[in-house]
């Protein structure tokens, strides 16, 4: 399983985004020999960071071009 930690000033803080994978054997999001389906994409987080720092909607697929795959664009973890 991946994380990432976001700090500084803008970051709506003391917040969970995303969700914990399924940690049982065989579960949902169990994909075999021990290794867990992230239900969040590190393309989310680097689309809701484009995002903050400026890049349009128009232009967010030229920047993080697997973002067109997933419904939830922005992760709205800045304030």
């Amino acid at each position: 399983m991946h994380a990432a930690l976001v700090v500084g000033a803008a970051v709506r803080g003391k917040s969970f985004y995303g969700q914990l994978p399924a940690t049982a054997v065989n579960g949902p999001d169990d994909v075999g020999q021990g290794r867990l389906l992230p239900t969040t994409s590190v393309d989310q987080l680097a689309a809701t960071l484009a995002s903050w720092m400026g890049v349009s909607a128009s232009e967010l697929s030229g920047v993080v071009p697997n973002i067109v795959n997933f419904s939830t664009k922005d992760l709205g973890f800045f304030g």
